[in-house]
């Protein structure tokens, strides 16, 4: 079994996926508009003028697929409850990926040293995505 994080921007996935690209260095994968699918969606479901929103793309970070898609279109996601954590091997890598992140969004907790951590920090991205970025420790027994 495998679990795969599934995204929805609320009209705002494309611009997201191209930001993933510049500061986390994702890589698009598939991509499906609305316009383009085989079966037309439910009537009322979208508003007039989705046609080239996306139903359904991916992206991967690292080795990891991440799924996403516009939604519905109400303009308002919401990522509460959750955090997508990325791991780094460089303390200037994790930098420079947090303060990516953090530009138009939210810093939660800054970046700094742990007890498990060269460095973490806890951010809010523009698009209302909250992301936890670390440089792990090696712990003792590891």
């Amino acid at each position: 079994m495998q679990v795969h994080s599934y995204l929805f921007f609320e009209g705002r996935c494309e611009e997201a996926i191209a930001f993933y690209e510049k500061v986390l260095g994702a890589k698009r994968g598939m991509l499906m508009r609305y316009g383009e699918s085989p079966e037309p969606c439910p009537e009322g479901m979208l508003p007039p003028g989705s046609e080239d929103k996306i139903m359904h793309g991916e992206f991967t970070l690292g080795e990891s697929m991440v799924m996403a898609s516009d939604g519905r279109v109400s303009g308002k996601p919401k990522f509460d409850g959750f955090s997508l954590s990325v791991d780094f091997t460089e303390v200037a890598a994790a930098e420079k990926a947090f303060h990516g992140l953090a530009d138009g969004g939210e810093v939660n907790m800054p970046l700094g040293e742990t007890f498990y951590a060269k460095t973490f920090g806890m951010v809010k991205d523009r698009f209302g995505m909250n992301w936890m970025v670390i440089v792990p420790k090696e712990m003792p027994g590891d």
